[in-house]
């Protein structure tokens, strides 16, 4: 590597790290203060009990689920922080799960699955067999909505990863492809909403460490390897405390050290063992290879509404892509979004697709390109509709991928929602009133010249 290269390294490492410590430190310091103001001031029990028969009944209403992206995390864990911002207190009805920040795009649809339908955790035999962890994970009792089938769909909100989660669990709710539960569909799912979704993959992958050449192993020196090492490390102390507060997903992989001793710890650093030998984290989907390979499997069902938010912090002049300012990029994101801007991907190696172009790829928000949020696109590309305000949705259409762009980076309607300021309840207040208002599905519908099962 080059002093440039090395330079950025560094630079990129010490802003990621010190960008988790203050998530983390932020979220112990709620903590502390809530359990002192529970301590001094005891809550008025009269109080409580008056607000809970004030509230609405919401037996009737499909849940709404908020789905968190890459290093993201769900409720319960860092203490009271939120990921979404406190998102989730403007519905009556909202579910926001605890999935695995690094696992598989497949591995959290599994998780999903049952922790909104009740029971352990199966990965499947075959893909547990050949990814070498153990088939079964997390128990998790009834669910938290154990009534869930065709007539009590849900709605899924999805942020980044998160909204690829969601799809790829319609897929396998079409596929009937969880064992004791053959009568799911489709249908089960009634809306999809993504905020900054990653549908067809990221140049920043390649940025971070991911060959360009084949979009699944990583480059020797690079930020992802760094990773790499830090979570391993972290999993295999398996210190209980620091995993109920933060977990990485990886327990079924079996890596503690309690379980593998330092032989188990020197396999997985040197790569011959746990999720990064295996290729079953979350990184190989999200280039732009593993995307186009995951969505070929993947359909837009025709009874599903679909929204998207696609957002960017770049704007074009004179033919070049350029940051959008300074002040309103996130310093752990400003550097990323010049790179991606700037991107170029190698002569030497093949495109990752027929048909691929550097600019299309070159509007971003630090994370994900602007053309891998509007809608599914590789390697076919999904009925769309591009809007310019939320106005234009009063009479949606299932199976259509209505699509908006939002200026934005990657992290604005997540975990700190003064940033984005009034945009933040905008946002959200639009998404949930859709669900509410304008997505309640009665009767299946079928979109003209299809049936409920061709794929698009």
């Amino acid at each position: 590597m080059t002093c440039l290269q090395l330079a950025e390294l560094f630079v990129s490492s010490m802003v990621h790290l010190l960008y988790g410590f203050y998530i983390f430190s932020s979220a112990v310091a709620g903590d502390l203060s809530l359990t002192l103001n529970d301590y001094l001031f005891k809550p008025n029990v009269d109080v409580v009990g008056e607000t809970g028969q004030n509230q609405t009944n919401v037996e009737g209403l499909p849940p709404i689920v908020l789905v968190h992206g890459i290093f993201g995390f769900g409720k319960g864990r860092l203490g009271g922080l939120s990921y979404f911002g406190g998102a989730e207190k403007k519905d009556e009805r909202v579910l926001v799960p605890d999935l695995g920040s690094l696992t598989s795009i497949y591995d959290r649809a599994r998780e999903l699955f049952y922790y909104l339908k009740g029971g352990r955790v199966d990965f499947g035999e075959e893909h547990s067999e050949a990814c070498g962890h153990s088939r079964f994970g997390r128990e998790y009792g009834e669910g938290q909505y154990p009534e869930w089938d065709e007539d009590h769909p849900i709605h899924f909100v999805g942020h980044s990863a998160g909204a690829q989660v969601v799809r790829v669990l319609q897929q396998m709710l079409a596929d009937k492809a969880f064992e004791g539960f053959e009568e799911t569909n489709e249908n089960w799912v009634l809306s999809v909403t993504s905020l900054s979704g990653a549908f067809n993959g990221t140049t920043r992958t390649y940025l971070d460490g991911m060959r360009t050449d084949d979009g699944m192993s990583m480059k020797p020196i690079c930020l992802l390897q760094l990773c790499r090492i830090g979570v391993i490390m972290y999993d295999w102390m398996d210190i209980s405390w620091l995993k109920t507060y933060y977990n990485f997903g990886f327990d079924h992989f079996n890596i503690s050290w309690k379980k593998t001793g330092v032989r188990g710890l020197i396999d997985c650093l040197m790569g011959n063992a746990g999720p990064f030998a295996s290729g079953d984290w979350i990184l190989p989907d999200l280039t732009i290879q593993g995307s186009t390979s995951l969505n070929t499997n993947l359909q837009t069902f025709p009874s599903t509404y679909y929204f998207s938010y696609a957002t960017k912090r770049t704007r074009r002049i004179m033919g070049m892509t350029i940051p959008s300012g300074v002040l309103g990029i996130h310093p752990m994101l400003f550097l990323r979004v010049f790179q991606m801007s700037q991107w170029r991907f190698p002569q030497d190696v093949s495109p990752p697709y027929k048909g691929y172009r550097d600019d299309e790829w070159q509007e971003n928000d630090g994370a994900l390109n602007t053309i891998s949020m509007t809608h599914p696109r590789l390697p076919i590309e999904h009925p769309s509709r591009f809007i310019r305000s939320d106005s234009e949705c009063h009479s949606l259409q299932p199976g259509i991928w209505y699509y908006k762009i939002v200026e934005a980076d990657h992290i604005m309607f997540i975990v700190n929602r003064e940033r984005a300021g009034v945009q933040f309840d905008l946002i959200y207040d639009s998404i949930f009133q859709r669900c509410r208002k304008h997505v309640f599905r009665k009767i299946p519908q079928t979109l003209p010249n299809l049936s409920p099962r061709s794929p698009l």
